[in-house]
């Protein structure tokens, strides 16, 4: 499977009700750092009240 945003081989897919799709390690990597600054995680996080433990 190709990457969704470039054309090396995905590393990593997911597939949800029927759609698959791919992204290399860049790509992931790149999309997990934006999700990673957005607000709306922030106060996902707040809500589950996950306690992380090292």
């Amino acid at each position: 499977m190709q990457c969704h945003y470039c054309d090396d081989e995905a590393d990593i897919a997911v597939e949800k009700d029927g759609l698959k799709v791919g992204v290399c390690k860049t790509h992931f990597r790149e999309q997990m750092a934006e999700l990673e600054d957005a607000d709306w995680m922030d106060e996902l996080d707040e809500q589950l009240d996950i306690d992380r433990r090292e």
